[in-house]
């Protein structure tokens, strides 16, 4: 089974390009799966089962959602392979632009979108910084230049991802993303393998519920703001 990584801010288009991007893929139907990560909720199970794609939806709730992730993506690969699939997709949406899903040796997808500012990219770390193919969508609703500049940006801070737009609507550029997705690797398990980069770290009274404000509450590991004459 092949396994794709796809990441992205939120309400960036990942759903549509990933439903798109099943049509244009050329395979049997039901033989490619989706796992999507999310927080708190997320109505794209429906969009997927209208789509005739079998889908597993997991949310982090109040853990990191990169935790979440890495301590269940064996879990998500050994339910596609069980599940006889050829593809499996796993989507999840980088909340803080800090997040990095992304495996080494595993094809990795950033998906941003042109209408999010032409310095974004340049705000987003990891999950941007480390993907191989970043895409971008709603190209289509802003200028020519604006593209340009914006992908201009995107090679800035990831000089060796190919950039691919892709309108998810009308599923152009689709093409040449399924192209690069069926030079994917083929798997069985993910032990042993490693993230490309650190997962962000935080062990403190915050992240076992405390909620009170104030130095007196405040444990563990954690990173203070300096002021000029403090």
């Amino acid at each position: 089974m092949k396994l794709v990584t796809v990441a992205g801010p939120p309400s960036s288009g990942k759903t549509s390009v990933i439903l798109k991007l099943i049509e244009g893929m050329d395979m049997d139907k039901g033989s490619i799966g989706v796992v999507k990560f999310d927080c708190l909720t997320s109505f794209d199970k429906l969009s997927y089962q209208e789509a005739g794609i079998p889908v597993h939806i997991g949310f982090s709730g109040k853990i990191c959602p990169d935790h979440y992730y890495v301590s269940n993506i064996e879990d998500a690969v050994q339910w596609g392979i069980q599940s006889g699939f050829d593809l499996l997709i796993t989507e999840s949406a980088g909340l803080c632009n800090r997040c990095s899903p992304y495996i080494n040796g595993i094809l990795s997808v950033c998906v941003i979108d042109n209408l999010s500012g032409i310095n974004t990219p340049r705000k987003i770390g990891p999950m941007m910084r480390f993907a191989d193919i970043v895409v971008i969508t709603k190209g289509d609703i802003v200028s020519q230049a604006e593209r340009e500049v914006f992908a201009f940006n995107v090679k800035q801070v990831n000089t060796a991802a190919k950039v691919i737009f892709v309108n998810g609507i009308t599923g152009q550029g689709i093409f040449l993303l399924a192209t690069f997705l069926k030079l994917a690797r083929d798997i069985r398990t993910l032990k042993d393998l490693k993230l490309r980069f650190t997962t962000p770290a935080a062990v403190c009274s915050y992240c076992t519920g405390e909620t009170r404000i104030g130095e007196a509450y405040q444990m563990g590991m954690l990173k203070k703001l300096e002021f000029d004459g403090k």
